[in-house]
């Protein structure tokens, strides 16, 4: 009877983890058709349920247009890959697994290099201004960070970028791009989809050369909880992958 019902648990966890597999996939899938990520590089990753602390994470030098379900490898929080074929890029495990280990709300880490965002870290003292609707609810959970005047190599580095992220889900890296956080995939993608939506119309507003209006400061949403609570991101993945499941149902796989 104990051996069956070992069994049964492990069907379970490894039917849990393929969903998972799956929505991941498609958050890679749906950021490289948006241009989020910078060539073979950049990372998303997702701590998986269970007694053992482990995360899934993209190979070292796949595109994210032709990562799948299955093609994602799951490493410890030391770095070791234990599952999957492929090698765990340094600068990732420097950013993601100290995020993990430090901040354990951030179940789901998503470090991409968007167009508008990125823009947005280039410009000295870049900030989202109070001037969309967005804002009222995303700018009280930015932070910004600038230190980071290199690539990520070591846990030190890794460790401060962790405690700077705090109690925030969105951090907009000084000259680099942004990580933003979340308790599932879809909470991590759609949080990221609406900052960078959200700086794309400021971006934009300000090349035009006028003077952004400023909305009223007591109109703000002060909310720092689960974003899925706020915003209907899993409707928004759902129908992302509705979309891949007839143009790139190979995703699933």
């Amino acid at each position: 009877m104990t051996a069956i019902v070992r069994e049964l648990s492990r069907s379970n966890s490894e039917e849990a983890e393929w969903k998972l597999r799956c929505d991941m996939a498609a958050v890679f899938r749906v950021s490289a058709r948006l241009g989020w990520n910078e060539q073979i590089g950049n990372h998303n990753s997702l701590m998986l349920p269970g007694d053992q602390p482990l995360f899934m994470i993209n190979p070292r030098g796949m595109m994210f247009r032709e990562l799948t379900a299955s093609s994602l490898i799951v490493c410890d929080l030391d770095g070791n890959v234990v599952r999957g074929k492929g090698e765990l890029r340094k600068v990732a495990f420097h950013i993601h697994a100290r995020i993990h280990l430090l901040n354990p709300g951030a179940t789901c880490v998503v470090h991409v290099h968007p167009q508008y965002l990125t823009a947005l870290s280039l410009i000295e003292g870049g900030r989202l201004a109070l001037a969309h609707h967005n804002n009222l609810l995303i700018n009280d959970r930015i932070v910004y960070d600038e230190q980071g005047y290199e690539p990520v190599l070591d846990n030190t580095e890794g460790d401060r970028i962790a405690r700077l992220l705090g109690d925030k889900t969105i951090m907009v890296m000084g000259n680099h791009g942004v990580t933003v956080v979340g308790r599932t995939p879809h909470e991590a993608f759609d949080e990221c989809y609406v900052a960078e939506r959200t700086a794309m119309y400021q971006m934009t507003a300000l090349a035009a050369g006028g003077k952004l209006r400023e909305l009223p400061d007591r109109a703000r949403r002060r909310y720092l909880g689960p974003w899925g609570d706020k915003v209907d991101a899993r409707m928004h993945l759902d129908a992302w992958r509705r979309v891949l499941d007839k143009e790139e149902p190979d995703y699933a796989t």
